[in-house]
């Protein structure tokens, strides 16, 4: 607990807190892009204790959330096939497809397992060589390195009853995205510490410089997050642009370059889709041609499911900070964590979530 308990020091935290007020002399719109930061934000009341004139709008750092709905429903097709084991990490099995989610599966018969590891899919898959096993990859940078190993591994043990359905997306082109919209209000970022400690910040230099924004590199407790806000603001108040690192216990410029060797033998960039957002270019992974053997999307022929978001659920417009959850009319009545209507209401690291848990249903005044 000690490396966890000094970055949440309250006397710290007033320090930082005193520091923004004193040093913030203009309204600022500052978006957070991982879910687990937005959950910090809220459980910690920090929105709530910033200067009025720093607003923090929660964007698409959420992989579980930002997974289309069509690749659910390819999951559901998949996990509903009378010979497969699926196996998927436990935030997707709530998930809502167009109709219902893998825990109904499971409840009809389907084998649908937990697991913990995509590598505990391949140890299934070499015990079970009777049966077709579909591990559910998806996520961003930073959980893509052990499903690429899963792959791998599959390859070199000759398990041709393995394969994976994947749903990756790429970090820097949704900020790109969201900085091109012409709704964007956005100023400076707060950049998901985990995923850089992975991919490295160096991509997120050219960002900086060509949208002038403020890129900072953070992390996840409250006092990750106030350096990170603190940071961003200073650059903002000098007129200022540049990426900045204020999580250097666990990032460098780099990242992890034995992870991205890894990453680039087994995936190519494509276009991804997120839900919610639509299509971003060059936003996601894919498997490359020598390992195509391994899509489940090909093996299953589910290639053609198309699918459309529900009217009531506006989880789109929360991952693109355009509201904030409890400005959503179906936001704790038709859509609960019991009862969702999107991804957002029931991921760990949704931002809806974060709002019902921490009890923030008071409806809040429209962004303009």
């Amino acid at each position: 607990m000690k490396y966890l308990s000094e970055f949440r020091d309250e006397a710290l935290a007033r320090r930082l807190f005193d520091e923004i007020r004193r040093i913030t002399t203009r309204r600022w719109h500052l978006m957070e892009v991982c879910g687990g930061q937005t959950h910090s934000i809220i459980r910690n009341g920090i929105d709530q204790l910033l200067p009025d004139k720093i607003e923090l709008i929660h964007g698409p750092g959420c992989p579980v959330c930002v997974t289309p709905l069509e690749i659910i429903d390819k999951a559901l097709a998949i996990a509903a096939q009378a010979n497969v084991i699926f196996c998927s990490f436990g935030d997707m099995l709530r998930v809502p497809g167009s109709h219902k989610d893998l825990f109904a599966v499971k409840s009809q018969g389907g084998d649908v397992r937990i697991v913990y590891s995509p590598l505990d899919a391949v140890n299934i898959a070499r015990e079970n060589p009777q049966k077709e096993v579909v591990f559910f990859g998806i996520g961003f940078e930073t959980t893509a390195p052990a499903n690429a190993m899963a792959v791998v591994q599959a390859k070199q043990q000759g398990l041709r009853n393995f394969s994976m359905l994947v749903s990756h997306v790429l970090v820097p082109p949704a900020i790109a995205a969201l900085l091109n919209a012409p709704t964007n209000r956005v100023q400076g970022f707060l950049a998901a510490g985990h995923v850089c400690s992975v991919m490295g910040f160096w991509q997120y230099e050219p960002l900086a410089a060509r949208y002038h924004v403020p890129i900072v590199v953070t992390g996840f407790e409250p006092l990750d997050v106030l350096e990170g806000i603190r940071r961003a603001v200073l650059q903002l108040e000098a007129g200022e642009a540049r990426l900045e690192n204020a999580y250097a216990r666990a990032v460098q410029r780099e990242g992890n370059q034995p992870a991205q060797r890894i990453l680039q033998q087994v995936f190519e960039v494509t276009d991804r889709k997120w839900r919610g957002i639509g299509e971003i270019p060059q936003s996601g992974w894919r498997l490359r041609p020598e390992y195509i053997d391994f899509d489940a999307e090909r093996r299953f022929a589910v290639e053609n499911i198309y699918t459309e978001e529900s009217p009531l659920c506006r989880s789109g417009e929360v991952l693109q900070g355009l509201i904030k959850p409890n400005q959503c009319a179906a936001f704790g009545k038709e859509c609960t964590p019991r009862k969702p209507l999107g991804a957002t209401m029931v991921s760990s690291e949704g931002a809806c979530a974060a709002y019902y848990q921490y009890g923030r249903f008071i409806a809040t005044e429209s962004i303009g």
